[in-house]
């Protein structure tokens, strides 16, 4: 049935997961009508999400995405320009299509209505406040950097920006302390269009509240700009700073300890931790140097400093430096920042860590530092767990107490380990580690490995744009379909809701989430892709790649892994995808170390048997691996030694497990 907006007064959002989201229904007296979604583009949900004060839209959803409605479906398609205040004022067009309610169209709107800067010396600086559902609240300063504060600085027309300030600088705000991150690119005109996470990895207060100084409007004010470059993240690299409307190198001359402490706050980098002259240059360098800034260390950025003189330099007296943010730390190789092999940043090069008189407290320093929660005691791996490093390697007899708040803090700092080789790198794993999982490879049980433990996904509102997410992330396509389940974790006590996300949410851990608590998922989900992506497993080293590779991007996608012939999810032959066909696993050396990986990596609990002989029935196709010799406290299968594919063993040899089928 159609119904005729002449004289429409009223709009909803409906069904949705809060009062900003849901099923777009207009008013006409008292009936209400849903929207087709052949009728409704993004300017007319700028026009929604405006009017009802919720904001920008994030997501726009057809095929009756967040729900059908039972009235009618409006016959008039709205031609919004996106500036007006309501659909009201937009030019209409009347159309003969015909629409259903399996047609009805559904918006998600950001719920930021505004932004600004206060208690700063003017409107361009200040202390940063969002209004989200009528409420203002502050930002916490954890994953604050310049990019995103580039974008706000452009989206308040306050020019670019100056300063990405934490710790309260402009005091301590009042109110709700809004849990979202914004990953932007910094080439976005509003904070809206960055990808927003809501994983914030640390409890802040009012005392962390984020800041901002931007340019303004005069073009002088946005002298004392400074980057980093070459370094390896924004915290570290040789010094650039804008002055007389350039980008200027810096002369290391009466370059202090003081003027790189206002840097790295400037830059919401932490404190200074490493002053060097930079040996690097480019093409396009000048001959032409800034020095002179004299900072007292206490500004809040370098345009509060002495004004600086130019003189002639060479490349080699250009000053480099490195910042304690977590970015002068990182964790490569176990598809997360938050798990993998350790490396440090020092003097321009990323180097590994000797294991020598390394412990649980340097691990819980790493964790504290890069804002990844706390060391996983019972998951610290052995020496080589993600993979051998290249290059240099730092000797780590630091001496930890464990409360220190960086490595650099440790008692001793020691620098060059002759004694060493890469078969001794340190690895790490953090609570904060997170990873997605299907229990057959491309399908099967939907669970997220996080703070030590895996959960299942709740079936509960998960819905389309969420399933497409978990299949791209696994490189399985980027559809499918979700059923119901029971979770086969036993206990599952942390079940997770990831229903709602949006369009522009690339991994799971970037849509809202909450927890169902302590009693889990009433109901669990089952996710099958429709698509695997045999292009990222087609190659003969897939397995080598992802378990040496510092490529995140490598091995995020790891290959799947299944039992099959079991009488139940938790025993039967091992399988294992790869070049785009399932294939076993030889018996040759298969002992209960490498079934207790195969349990863990499955979440069925302990491992209670190592089959051997085709226990569990013969395969068909390839035996892709063979000798594998685990220690057993790997987390993937692929973390272990192996052969790939050899031609000695049958189907009469192929290997299985039984598992204990507890979870974890």
């Amino acid at each position: 049935m159609s119904v005729s907006t002449s004289g429409h007064r009223g709009i909803r959002l409906i069904g949705g997961s809060h009062m900003c989201s849901g099923r777009v229904e207009i008013q006409h007296g008292r009936t209400w009508g849903s929207v087709c979604d052949a009728d409704f583009d993004w300017q007319d949900a700028e026009v929604v999400c405006r009017s009802l004060g919720c904001g920008e839209p994030a997501q726009l959803l057809g095929g009756a995405a967040l729900g059908q409605g039972e009235g009618g479906v409006w016959s008039e398609e709205f031609q919004c320009q996106g500036n007006e205040s309501h659909l009201v004022f937009c030019p209409k067009m009347t159309h003969n299509r015909t629409c259903s309610h399996e047609n009805d169209v559904g918006l998600v709107c950001s719920g930021y209505t505004r932004f600004r800067l206060r208690d700063g010396p003017n409107h361009c600086s200040g202390r940063v406040e969002m209004r989200y559902n009528g409420t203002w609240g502050t930002l916490c300063d954890a994953s604050w950097d310049m990019r995103a504060a580039t974008v706000l600085c452009q989206q308040l027309k306050c020019g670019g920006a100056v300063a990405a300030l934490g710790q309260a600088w402009f005091g301590g705000g009042t109110g709700p302390i809004w849990p979202d991150v914004f990953h932007c690119q910094g080439n976005e005109t509003r904070l809206s269009q960055c990808a927003v996470s809501p994983w914030r990895r640390t409890a802040c207060s009012h005392g962390q509240d984020a800041g901002l100084v931007c340019t303004g409007s005069t073009p002088s004010s946005s002298d004392g700009g400074v980057r980093l470059l070459s370094g390896g993240s924004d915290c570290e690299g040789w010094v650039e700073v804008y002055y007389n409307q350039t980008w200027q190198k810096v002369h290391q001359e009466s370059w202090s300890s003081m003027d790189a402490s206002v840097v790295c706050r400037q830059l919401g980098c932490g404190s200074a931790t490493n002053i060097y002259r930079s040996y690097l240059s480019r093409t396009e360098d000048s001959d032409k140097c800034v020095t002179g800034f004299h900072c007292s260390g206490t500004e809040s950025h370098l345009g509060k400093c002495r004004p600086p003189h130019v003189l002639n330099c060479r490349p080699s007296d250009q000053v480099s430096m490195v910042c304690s943010n977590h970015r002068s730390l990182r964790l490569v190789g176990g598809g997360s920042d938050c798990a993998g092999r350790l490396e440090v940043f020092h003097r321009g090069s990323w180097e590994t860590v000797c294991h020598e008189s390394w412990a649980l407290p340097e691990a819980q320093v790493v964790c504290r530092q890069l804002r990844c929660g706390t060391a996983l005691s019972g998951q610290i791996p052995v020496p080589t767990y993600f993979g051998p490093g290249t290059g240099p390697i730092w000797l780590s007899k630091l001496g930890c107490v464990g409360n220190e708040s960086s490595l650099w803090d440790c008692p001793s700092v020691e620098w060059g380990g002759k004694d060493c080789g890469h078969k001794q790198d340190v690895g790490v794993v953090c609570s904060e580690h997170k990873e997605l999982r299907l229990s057959e490879g491309c399908s099967g049980h939907t669970e997220v490995y996080y703070n030590g433990t895996w959960a299942s996904v709740c079936f509960d509102d998960l819905e389309q744009p969420a399933v497409a997410v978990i299949c791209r992330q696994l490189g399985c396509g980027d559809k499918g379909t979700v059923t119901k389940t029971i979770s086969r974790l036993s206990p599952d006590l942390k079940g997770l809701d990831f229903g709602k996300c949006r369009s522009h949410d690339t991994s799971l851990w970037q849509c809202p989430s909450s927890s169902k608590g302590p009693n889990g998922c009433s109901e669990a989900a089952r996710t099958s892709c429709s698509v695997v992506d045999a292009e990222k497993l087609k190659s003969p080293s897939d397995f080598m790649l992802c378990r040496t590779s510092s490529d995140l991007h490598l091995c995020a996608n790891r290959l799947p892994l299944r039992l099959t012939g079991g009488t139940d999810t938790c025993s039967g032959r091992v399988e294992v995808y790869h070049s785009g066909s399932w294939g076993t696993v030889c018996d040759d050396s298969w002992d209960l170390r490498d079934a207790m990986v195969v349990c863990r990596q499955l979440g069925c609990g302990p491992a209670l048997g190592a089959e051997g002989g085709g226990r569990f029935g013969r395969g068909d196709g390839a035996i892709w691996l063979d000798e594998v010799n685990c220690k057993g406290s790997e987390l993937h299968l692929w973390h272990c030694s192996y052969s790939l594919k050899q031609s000695d063993c049958s189907h009469r040899q192929d290997a299985g497990v039984t598992c204990a089928g507890t979870g974890f």
